[in-house]
């Protein structure tokens, strides 16, 4: 494929990326409108989403790869350390959506739309960007440590927002129904699923940087 080609297609799965957040948002700020709660207070809860956040994330890096200007930020997000961490946690989003999320509810019509794309397109699709367009045989086993950050932090912030708050965005961390032990349980096996997918993209990463060589 020609690097003109790639953009484009880089391009495509970055607009398709930012529609599903874009339908999300929309759904999100309407139901506040509609209720008369804040729409700051919709945003922040948006935010709160790993979906969300995941999803931003490897948008801004299709959208990067689809040959715009260069700058820090499009330098920062084509790292492949960077990219390769994105991808073990987007495809963590579809893998724990399938697995714990799914059978609770049956959303329809926009909802459906956009659930699809953020929780079983999007993943599918970057992941296979990472695989064919992210150069390999550059990760090391001390990059997810790094990767690790991203989900620790964002536990925590979950945490003190439901302190505050009283609202959690996933019912398998929610403190009030389930108290600290089983959070920090059930946390701790989505966790050990992510080290399980990064140590799993390392090694396709070396696997696929030899054949290379």
């Amino acid at each position: 494929m020609s690097a003109l080609s790639r953009h484009r297609l880089c391009l495509l799965l970055a607009i398709l990326g930012w529609s599903g957040l874009a339908i999300q948002l929309e759904l999100v700020l309407f139901a506040r409108w509609q209720s008369g709660a804040s729409v700051v207070g919709g945003l922040v809860s948006y935010f709160s989403f790993f979906t969300i956040l995941t999803n931003t994330l490897a948008a801004s890096v299709l959208t990067c790869a689809a040959d715009t200007p260069p700058s820090k930020g499009r330098a920062f997000f084509l790292q492949p350390w960077v990219s390769s961490g994105i991808a073990v946690s987007i495809i963590v989003v579809g893998a724990a959506y399938s697995l714990l999320l799914r059978q609770l509810w049956q959303p329809e019509g926009l909802q459906w739309l956009a659930n699809e794309i953020l929780h079983d397109v999007m993943p599918v699709l970057f992941t296979l960007y990472w695989w064919f367009y992210v150069p390999k045989g550059l990760l090391r086993v001390s990059h997810i440590g790094l990767w690790m950050l991203y989900p620790l932090l964002y536990f925590a912030y979950i945490l003190l927002r439901g302190h505050l708050l009283g609202v959690y965005p996933y019912p398998f961390v929610d403190v009030e129904k389930l108290g600290y032990w089983q959070t920090f349980i059930n946390a701790g096996g989505i966790l050990a699923g992510f080290v399980a997918v990064a140590l799993g993209v390392v090694a396709v990463d070396r696997l696929r940087g030899r054949k290379y060589l």
